[in-house]
């Protein structure tokens, strides 16, 4: 089939990628015209494991193209998907001001009967909406359609290939059924397809990622909870995580949850629902929680070396991404913790495999980026924890405690045991275990 993809970013090139791994022909768009350049030039833009081998891959086979031309890719296609961001505007909704202005150009370059995909997270009614604009600038037929994505960052490839569900949101029977055979050989395994109505399927992402996110609150919850009682929370999730009807996933205490999606789609929820006057009381909750787990561990450092004792500190981090197998930035639970420490005085020295340079812009030479992670530790006066890269798992800790001045560890993502620290001569702190 003929797939245009508008947005080249994290979903678009994803999407775009793995169509024409499946023989379809794909033609990316994006108005930023030194992305398409480097593009063409097999340069990319994004950290994602697997994705740059997909890219260049299906580019030489001439089966995925790339402009900056809308008029280009929707005129030789049969489905457009919209792909672009929908960031968070000041009152919490999404902006979809990206969305709009693409369907407006979607419309004025429709050559024929077309399917235009919603890949985009967007709120209840922006179907609706689009088809209202691209109407306006069109005398062609076309459907628009809603297909949520759900992909994990650092497993995207994974998640895309082989889909736990597809869902596809169409209130037209011939675009549901052009969109479910374009999908067909991504769920050769039995996997389903759901079809349900537009609006269904626009609240069925957002219902998702609330729901993720509320486990991931509770959680924290439930860990600041055993900390003050003495219990432990491994114990606590491993009793919890075995009854089928609650799961194992999303159950792991640490710093809160950051990323391109939980952040932006819980709040556009709570924004949804206060334009429909429907209240989401959890979900307002669960933002909160999360706000305040980021820099939870903050209060330990500061009741370790007392208050207004962290000034001149040197404090090693390792891990700056709000998750491992991305260079993802955004909303990163580092952000507001280091941030506190530098104006507390502290100097950080961090180290992350893949996001020094996206974390450059949050930072603002704030902190100071070791070339390994045993650079960070020369000298200082403590290690923080903050992301579960695999390299920081099982670490030389003879070294570590050679290197540090100070021998205490604050893990924000409960990587090691607290028996295993006390043996190994440090002060260990973790989040919802007793501290050794």
């Amino acid at each position: 089939m003929k797939v245009c993809v508008i947005g080249s970013g994290y979903v678009g090139l994803v999407a775009g990628a793995c169509f024409a791994e499946y023989g379809n022909h794909v033609i990316c768009v994006d108005k930023d015209s030194k992305k398409i350049e480097d593009l063409k030039k097999g340069i990319i833009p994004i950290y994602e494991p697997g994705l740059s081998e997909l890219v260049l891959n299906n580019h030489k086979e001439n089966r995925l193209g790339f402009s900056t031309s809308i008029q280009e890719g929707v005129e030789g296609s049969e489905i457009i998907f919209i792909a672009v961001g929908t960031p968070t505007s000041e009152d919490g909704s999404a902006d979809l001001s990206a969305v709009y202005a693409v369907a407006e150009q979607i419309g004025k370059s429709i050559n024929g009967y077309k399917v235009i995909v919603d890949k985009s997270t967007v709120p209840v009614g922006t179907a609706a909406k689009v088809k209202e604009i691209i109407s306006k600038n069109t005398k062609h037929e076309f459907d628009v359609v809603s297909n949520p994505e759900f992909l994990k960052e650092g497993a995207a490839i994974d998640d895309f290939m082989k889909p736990e569900r597809v869902v596809i949101g169409a209130d037209s029977e011939r675009a549901g059924a052009l969109v479910a055979q374009l999908y067909a050989p991504f769920v050769l395994n039995g996997n389903p397809i759901i079809k349900m109505g537009t609006v269904s399927a626009e609240l069925t992402k957002y219902a998702c990622n609330a729901f993720l996110a509320t486990k991931i609150s509770f959680a924290n919850e439930i860990a600041n909870l055993c900390e003050t009682v003495g219990a432990d929370y491994e114990d606590v999730r491993k009793g919890m995580g075995t009854d089928s009807r609650i799961g194992r996933q999303f159950l792991y205490a640490g710093i809160g949850y950051g990323g391109s999606c939980f952040p932006k789609d819980v709040r556009a929820l709570i924004r949804t629902s206060e334009n429909f006057s429907s209240s989401l009381r959890i979900i307002r909750e669960v933002e909160r929680v999360n706000e305040d787990q980021k820099v939870r561990l903050y209060t330990k450092i500061e009741d370790f070396f007392g208050k207004g004792q962290i000034k001149g500190k040197t404090l090693a981090v390792w891990g700056l991404a709000f998750k491992p197998g991305t260079d993802d930035m955004r909303e990163a639970p580092s952000i507001p913790l280091l941030l506190k420490l530098h104006e507390e005085g502290a100097k950080i020295k961090a180290f992350d495999p893949v996001s020094k340079e996206t974390s450059e812009y949050y930072f603002k030479g704030k902190i100071e980026y070791a070339k390994d992670a045993y650079d960070a530790l020369e000298g200082a006066d403590a290690l923080l924890l903050l992301t579960e890269w695999r390299e920081f798992r099982e670490p030389d800790f003879s070294r570590i405690k050679k290197l540090m001045k100070g021998h205490v560890i604050f893990d924000g993502r409960n990587q090691y045991r607290p028996d295993h620290m006390k043996k190994e001569g440090f002060k260990y702190f973790s989040i919802g275990k007793q501290s050794v």
